[in-house]
């Protein structure tokens, strides 16, 4: 690698921001340059934070990194059934202070964006990604209201609900988002804690159901489609440990209108950092905090990618004795791989499941998401 003294990765980096605008590919070592110029002085994520919404829904930049993350489930006509990912990610640039550099043309934030679609009947994935800076209005996300960007690429949202627009080659998704719960806080004192430093830990929400509805495009066919979304929305200052290696996160509605989110946190030992956590949220919306040895999650299987090589886990029972759950969850297609060359060099699995099981002894189906990475790489290498 080079110095971090040396001036040509910023060099590099600006001009390829310049020249290319929202095209541009990223190196994770020019970027890495970039912010290590200066020692950064954003906001850690503490307990005691106080939510206000909805002007929590909009950018954060006292904090480096952020995501507004949608995925759903939709069904078409013909019980036609779909998956979708779209995901904003915002990473502040440390080493560029607005009031020394107040031009159009300075790098403070790099936006990145993902998404995919995953026809479940004809066992189809599709993806995409974006990278973009913040000037001249390539790329954005507001401050007290809920607007994000990138090209054409956008969500933007008000109380009444979100609207989510993406589209590349002869796929793209036109949704309205109407929520059904009020938002979800994680975590304990407005933290959700991803280790055991003072400072490992983000502040995290989610509205868990969402009724949607919109038009799905797909190898060019308009679909129109109804469904369920789950939104999160997470910001913080530090990445993973050196000895975590990566997360798997998983998402589920149930019929019986309750959800679940979990995650674990993979140590570099192979196991699971004491902090990870989850939440069980009830019908009328009210959440219980549940700690890592509240749930018990069992690999069934395993999938490995013809692409990357990488292999993956490939069915899960989750169980959780003091709510009485105990699902399975099925991938709806096997290959749900992203690998983003272009953006944030991270190859992860992000895919639609099937859910069922028993809650309180009686069966529920449900549907989720689930998200798989650390398993090509050790995440903290990357951004």
């Amino acid at each position: 690698m080079r110095s971090f003294n040396s001036p040509s990765p910023f060099l590099w980096l600006l001009f390829a921001l310049i020249l290319l605008g929202s095209s541009v590919f990223v190196s994770p070592f020019a970027l890495h340059a970039l912010t290590a110029r200066e020692t950064p002085s954003f906001q850690p994520a503490v307990a005691g934070y106080q939510y206000r919404f909805p002007w929590d829904h909009g950018s954060h930049e006292d904090f480096q990194t952020e995501w507004w993350y949608y995925t759903g489930h939709l069904l078409g006509p013909g019980k036609q059934r779909f998956g979708y990912q779209l995901t904003f990610f915002r990473r502040a640039i440390a080493s560029i202070d607005v009031n020394q550099n107040p031009s159009r043309w300075g790098v403070r934030h790099i936006y990145f964006a993902h998404f995919a679609v995953t026809d479940e009947g004809r066992h189809m994935f599709h993806m995409a990604e974006k990278v973009s800076r913040e000037g001249l209005g390539k790329a954005g996300a507001e401050t007290g209201t809920l607007a994000v960007w990138i090209d054409r690429w956008r969500v933007i949202g008000n109380a009444d609900g979100h609207r989510l627009y993406a589209a590349e080659d002869s796929h793209a998704i036109d949704l309205e988002l109407v929520p059904e719960k009020p938002p979800t806080i994680h975590g304990r004192q407005g933290v959700s804690l991803k280790g055991d430093g003072e400072t490992e830990a983000s502040h995290y929400y989610s509205f868990t159901r969402m009724k949607t509805r919109g038009t799905l495009v797909l190898n060019k066919q308009v679909i129109p489609v109804t469904g369920i979304s789950w939104m999160d929305h997470e910001f913080g200052s530090n990445q993973l440990n050196a000895e975590q290696v990566g997360w798997d996160w998983f998402s589920i509605q149930l019929d019986e209108a309750s959800e679940l989110m979990l995650y674990q946190i993979r140590r570099r030992d192979g196991s699971i950092e004491p902090s990870s956590a989850g939440t069980w949220i009830r019908p009328d919306g009210a959440s219980i905090p549940l700690g890592r040895e509240d749930v018990r999650v069992e690999i069934l299987g395993d999938w490995r990618s013809p692409r990357s090589g990488t292999g993956y886990p490939g069915r899960w029972r989750i169980t959780v004795p003091s709510i009485g759950l105990a699902v399975e969850l099925t991938p709806t297609v096997k290959d749900q791989e992203l690998i983003t060359r272009l953006s944030t060099q991270v190859t992860y699995w992000e895919g639609s499941v099937t859910v069922q099981g028993v809650r309180d002894e009686h069966p529920v189906l449900g549907v989720g998401y689930v998200e798989l990475t650390g398993y090509a790489s050790p995440l903290r290498r990357r951004l």
